[in-house]
């Protein structure tokens, strides 16, 4: 075998399950990523030996990427985790919520796997080679590079060399990259060179509505639902999407109220919207705790969230913020606005609407014409937030089902586009176009067939233009290759 060598044990036929093992030589590899597969057809079972493996590496905490880390322990893996120093304070909250989810672990086990991860993580900092491997026969450094796709997202760079013969190789892993003109995070820059990329590609078919109207759009939904009567209710995921919404919420409240009263939206029969009053109610306990971690990361914030700071603003703690944490308060504010229709904006998870606190909100308030559900990301075939997403543009009256009953839905539905957290078609091109030497060879993973057929057919074309050589790979599909 010619090393290095790439082995995929996920994210090979469809998005999630991201876990690949490079090997530098017959005794020595790394695991990139180690996530769970949310296919439920899925065996979901990990096919990875620990025997050579020297160390994990986390290119981001999202479930997709590291939900099967615990399995990965169990099977005897003893070398450390490395990840970025933010997804260092991540990790943690979401491998307890995994365990907690998961239910196979009681609390003494889960707290074991807990303090063995924590035990096992080496912080590294961005744009710095680590050496992992130095002997005559092989040096491996690795470097972390912003992805731009949440919090501490990264992508890995290798650099390989083989002083006996001569040989180097530079192998990088995306991870998931981040889309433009994300707001807090700094946007990702290509690496200078790759002789392998390993690339994600779930958005490789398609292009990204224009993402710098989108806070415009979220307003101007917000304007029409509260004219209403009632309450927005925004399902999001706690990580990434959350802390964008408050992000936006924040400067729209805020000019809102510098404009009292003209902004003030008249609504029937009611007083006007109170914008310096109107409550952000954040009814999730986790986004609760990773909004603190990213308050506490801000050194990595972009330009203008770092501009905002220096006016004295808090875009992530806000003063018309409201944070719900036990179960009790969650229900009384759920019985309190679904009883009097007070104008409020809650974001709940889970953000497909499939489980978390949104549900009983929708429970509760979704058959009342005087609400809003306003949807900020995909909504997979299957899922409640599907459901209602579609049945909310029919004529008639229609229903949903929630936690085994029916019922209907009356309130308004909306959905925004530009909130997806990954590059699209033209983001994950550049991605590889920008940098100064391209690679050689490019593997596809993490997306769905169309995805990747349509994003190797972009990498070829463009190629193809440059008179440049590309070995395209898809794993679990087939293989193509451009020599030119």
């Amino acid at each position: 075998m010619q090393y290095p060598h790439i082995l995929h044990h996920g994210a090979t036929e469809r998005v999630t399950g991201s876990c690949h093992q490079l090997f530098m030589d017959p005794h020595t590899s790394v695991l990139i990523d180690c996530g769970a597969d949310h296919d439920v057809s899925s065996p979901n079972v990990l096919n990875v030996s620990p025997a050579t493996l020297k160390a994990l590496i986390i290119t981001h905490v999202h479930n997709d990427h590291v939900g099967r880390l615990h399995e990965l322990l169990a099977s005897g893996f003893k070398g450390p985790i490395l990840c970025s120093e933010a997804s260092a304070r991540l990790l943690p909250l979401v491998m307890e919520d995994v365990l907690k989810q998961g239910r196979a672990h009681d609390s003494q086990q889960t707290k074991r796997v807990l303090e063995t991860i924590r035990r096992k993580i080496v912080a590294l900092p961005f744009e710095r080679w680590f050496t992992m491997v130095d002997t005559p026969l092989l040096q491996c450094r690795l470097r972390l590079q912003r992805a731009g796709h949440i919090l501490g997202s990264a992508y890995v760079e290798f650099d390989l060399q083989y002083p006996e013969s001569g040989h180097d190789a530079r192998i990088v892993f995306s991870g998931d990259l981040g889309a433009c003109h994300t707001p807090i995070l700094r946007r990702p820059r290509s690496p200078e060179r790759a002789d392998i990329l390993v690339l994600e590609s779930t958005y490789g078919d398609r292009l990204h509505a224009d993402r710098t109207q989108r806070q415009a759009r979220l307003e101007q939904v917000i304007d029409q639902a509260l004219k209403n009567g009632g309450s927005v209710l925004l399902p999001a995921f706690s990580i990434g999407r959350t802390q964008e919404l408050l992000y936006e919420l924040e400067d729209i409240l805020r000019r809102k109220a510098l404009l009292s009263p003209a902004a003030a939206q008249p609504r029937p029969d009611q007083a006007p919207v109170d914008w310096a009053q109107l409550p952000v109610i954040l009814d999730s306990p986790l986004a609760s705790r990773f909004t603190r971690v990213y308050r506490a990361f801000h050194a990595d914030w972009d330009a203008q969230a770092q501009q905002r700071l220096d006016e004295g603003r808090t875009p992530l703690g806000f003063d018309q913020l409201i944070t719900v944490d036990g179960h009790v308060k969650h229900m009384q504010v759920v019985n309190y606005l679904a009883k009097t229709a007070r104008p409020a904006i809650v974001i709940a998870g889970h953000g497909m609407c499939s489980g978390g606190r949104i549900v009983n909100y929708l429970k509760a308030m979704l058959g009342d014409p005087r609400h809003h559900v306003v949807f900020v990301g995909y909504q997979a075939k299957g899922t409640p937030g599907r459901m209602i997403q579609v049945q909310g543009r029919a004529s008639q009256p229609a229903q949903v089902e929630l936690d085994g009953a029916f019922y209907a839905i009356r309130a308004g539905v909306t959905t925004v586009a530009g909130y997806s957290a990954h590059a699209d078609q033209q983001g994950l091109v550049s991605f590889v176009t920008g940098m100064a030497h391209w690679p050689g060879q490019i593997r596809l993973v993490h997306g769905e067939h169309a995805a990747k057929t349509a994003l190797g057919q972009a990498l070829v074309s463009v190629y193809r233009q440059h008179d440049k050589a590309l070995h395209l790979l898809i794993p679990g599909m087939r293989e193509q290759s451009q020599r030119l």
